[in-house]
């Protein structure tokens, strides 16, 4: 029989002993017996915490408290993210779900830990540099992915110099990576609609010279996305002021009567969403107006004839009436 068999580790205990490990990470190059020993205590705390936090299905809510309030008191969470990259694969996985798990808690109408993260936006920065390395990328874009479907924290994004390196990320990363941030990119600009619009209206200029770089990336996946997705901001009704400023462009729309004749007939495809815009617009400015009679002919010939062997009614219809609204210029 044990007698001196250790009583179990507190809540607060774990994280502590957790956030102190950490530090042993940097100690040594990687592969050597400190780093090893460190992985390990490492793995074993975040097993405990995820074990406290997930419970048989139905963890204790006092023990949760706890642990989330001392996560909070050490910035846990900042150091598991700057640190992630010396985790071991496994280590990264459980990383996300406590990530999530805590982002998830909520009491009454409060989410504590986006209350906290409001305030350390570090936090939510350091996720986001995630993307600087593709070997955490995945892991630290579900983290961040789970923080924008909060409205504080996706505004604090929006509202960053960070929020413009996005293109960077979705153009210069390999396929898995920039799929990722183009997912969060998306995310930070059509799930808090109202923020978005009001985001949008006051740095349209900034917002769009930057965004037309992905329109016109010269890499197929990110083109297409780009163009569908500014056919989503364009027709959200919530960005009304946006799209009326859009669409008087000159520039955009020769854009968009360039991109209908791109190679790629889904790229067309996109780029007929965002024309069609422009040709249905009741207060056409004159320029455009001019534009588009100025290529009647050529228009007509050219979508008379353009994706004839879509079965799809609804697009089918809205090329009819485009043809409708072109003949009557």
């Amino acid at each position: 029989m044990n007698f001196f068999k250790s009583k179990p580790r507190t809540p607060p205990d774990l994280v502590r002993g957790l956030r102190d490990v950490l530090s042993k990470l940097e100690a040594g190059p990687p592969g050597s017996e400190t780093r090893r020993k460190a992985n390990e205590e490492v793995a074993r705390n975040l097993q405990q915490i995820k074990a406290i936090l997930y419970g048989d299905g139905d963890p204790l809510p006092e023990l949760v408290a706890q642990l989330a309030q001392e996560t909070y008191n050490t910035d846990l969470l900042y150091h598991l993210l700057v640190n992630i990259h010396r985790l071991e694969f496994e280590a990264r996985k459980d990383v996300v779900q406590i990530f999530n798990n805590l982002l998830r808690r909520q009491i009454g109408a409060r989410f504590p830990t986006v209350d906290y993260i409001r305030s350390r936006a570090d936090v939510l920065f350091a996720a986001f540099d995630g993307y600087k390395d593709e070997e955490v990328a995945l892991n630290t874009g579900m983290i961040l992915r789970e923080m924008l479907r909060h409205e504080e924290l996706a505004k604090t994004l929006l509202h960053s110099d960070q929020f413009y390196t996005f293109p960077h990320y979705i153009e210069t990363t390999t396929f898995g990576v920039s799929c990722d941030a183009f997912a969060n990119f998306k995310e930070t600009l059509t799930r808090h609609k109202t923020m978005v619009a009001e985001y949008l209206d006051k740095n349209y200029d900034r917002f769009f010279s930057s965004f037309s770089s992905l329109i016109l990336s010269p890499n197929y996946v990110t083109k297409r996305q780009s163009l569908k997705l500014l056919g989503e901001i364009l027709l959200d009704r919530a960005n009304f002021s946006v799209m009326t400023r859009y669409i008087a462009s000159e520039t955009n729309l020769k854009t968009m009567m360039n991109l209908l004749r791109d190679k790629s007939k889904n790229i067309q495809f996109e780029a007929f969403h965002v024309f069609k815009v422009f040709v249905a617009n009741p207060k056409k400015p004159p320029q455009i107006e001019m534009i588009l009679r100025r290529n009647k002919d050529k228009l007509l010939t050219f979508l008379k004839s353009f994706h004839n062997d879509k079965e799809d009614e609804q697009f089918t219809d809205e090329k009819q009436f485009l043809i409708v609204q072109i003949q009557g210029l």
